[in-house]
């Protein structure tokens, strides 16, 4: 038979998890063959779906058949193997000089008689009896298989290992996908909702204002109509007495124009519940515990034990002298500063008509008009007037009040960033190279309402 076409028969008749000739031989539902113990193994196991070792084909049961042709073919190419070998056994005489092969090259690993040893080709080589070489070559060969085996073995294992990781991806990745769209679902549904409600809230406001301006208008046309009535009078009685002249004019003088119909609309904006904003994992993964600083408070403001809340006194409290103190208003700084990193802290302003909130760079002294630079803050400082401090001075108006404010500092980045904690959107936002320590800066104004710093922030409802 023909050396290719036997090596052919040999590769179709190997397994493709131990690479031998197949023992018992079973085919999964993708068309691919195996030994029964070595996929019984590899499937051993495995909970659930599996797949095939080869094409990676998900199986939802393990699931294969007995091939018998194949069984019947390796127990074939056996049969021919074992002819091979015995005719070659037969050619055991030298063909180049037709005497017994008996001796082994150790240098040339190859098999010799008497006559080719004693040639120039194979002069001053070592060699052997056949016998002892094939010993010693046995042994090494056997210590060969097994080592192989072993690695083999190691294999197998670290294949399963990879099988079973590559099935807890898959079904990873399907849950995940679930998930997100699920998640996403939830939004559609939020967003539809919204523009559901505030394309409501527009028509009904669109329809009070045209009631409220359609009935200004009236108004506008009697007054008109009146005082057109009174014009005439005062023309007719020109030449009349004077004392009927008077009335009438007096009349037209006292005649009031209506106040003008002020509308303005609302305005509307979109707030995504409380799971799908950043604030969340900045709030979770920044928090810092930031305390009040006793040394630097100005004389009149009362701090608790726990350094955490604050309130002007008319009183002035008996407290040491220290030029860290603010003395021209009462403010205060925290007790650690920051130079790297990042960090949120949370304030409760409630109320307070008057508070400003931000960063500092140093410890200085109550007076501040030396120190133009190195402040950023935000603050309140009448009822709707809200106003930045540091390189520029900027006027801003929230939609909603804020009650609580977030305050969260990217050193590295250089970012200051205050939020409302009321509506959860941001009041704004300063871009700097910072340099130095920057210090919590707090000013609580002269009300009695006390300015806390929250231990653990919270989202607040709260609006108008």
């Amino acid at each position: 038979m023909d050396s290719t076409a036997l090596k052919t028969l040999q590769d179709k008749c190997i397994c493709h998890i131990c690479s031998d000739f197949m023992e018992d031989p079973v085919t999964s539902k993708c068309g691919h063959n195996f030994c029964y113990a070595c996929l019984s193994l590899l499937w051993d196991d495995l909970k659930g779906s599996v797949f095939c070792p080869v094409c990676q084909t998900p199986f939802p049961q393990k699931s294969f058949s007995r091939n018998y042709q194949f069984r019947n073919m390796t127990e074939i190419i056996r049969l021919l193997q074992k002819s091979k070998r015995k005719r070659q056994e037969e050619h055991t005489v030298c063909q180049k000089h037709d005497q017994p092969l008996v001796l082994f090259c150790v240098r040339d690993r190859d098999v010799l008689c008497t006559q080719c040893s004693l040639s120039v080709e194979h002069q001053g080589h070592y060699t052997c009896p056949i016998k002892k070489a094939s010993s010693y070559h046995k042994k090494i060969l056997g210590k060969a298989i097994a080592t192989l085996k072993f690695s083999v073995k190691q294999v197998e294992e670290k294949l399963a290992l990879q099988h079973r990781r590559v099935l807890g991806l898959r079904e990873e990745a399907e849950y995940q996908k679930k998930e997100i769209s699920y998640e996403f679902g939830l939004i559609k549904l939020f967003l539809q909702s919204e523009l559901e409600a505030h394309l409501n809230e527009i028509h009904i406001e669109e329809l009070v204002s045209s009631s409220e301006l359609n009935g200004y208008l009236e108004t506008l046309f009697d007054h008109v109509s009146t005082a057109k009535d009174l014009l005439k009078e005062v023309e007719a009685t020109h030449e009349s007495s004077d004392v009927t002249f008077l009335r009438a004019y007096h009349r037209l003088q006292n005649l009031k124009s209506p106040k003008p119909w002020l509308f303005r609309t609302k305005q509307y904006c979109l707030s995504l519940p409380p799971q799908y904003s950043g604030l969340n994992r900045i709030i979770k993964q920044f928090q810092t515990d930031v305390t009040f600083d006793l040394d630097t408070a100005h004389p009149q403001l009362v701090i608790s034990e726990d350094r955490k809340s604050v309130f002007y006194e008319e009183a002035r409290q008996c407290v040491c002298a220290s030029p860290q103190k603010f003395h021209l208003w009462p403010a205060l700084l925290g007790c650690n500063g920051f130079d790297s990193d990042r960090q949120y802290w949370e304030v409760k302003v409630g109320d307070k008509p008057r508070w400003t909130l931000g960063v500092c760079q140093a410890h200085f002294s109550g007076d501040w008009s030396n120190q133009p630079s190195g402040f950023w803050a935000i603050g309140r400082y009448a009822e709707n007037s809200y106003v930045t401090y540091g390189p520029i001075r900027t006027e801003f108006l929230p939609v909603v009040r804020p009650s609580k404010v977030g305050i969260f500092l990217d050193y590295e980045l250089g970012e200051l960033s205050f939020y409302n904690m009321s509506d959860r959107s941001l009041l704004y936002i300063f871009r700097n190279s910072f340099t130095g320590t920057l210090w919590p800066y707090f000013y609580t104004g002269t009300d009695s309402e006390s300015l806390e710093i929250l231990t653990h922030p919270t989202p607040d409802t709260g609006s108008y």
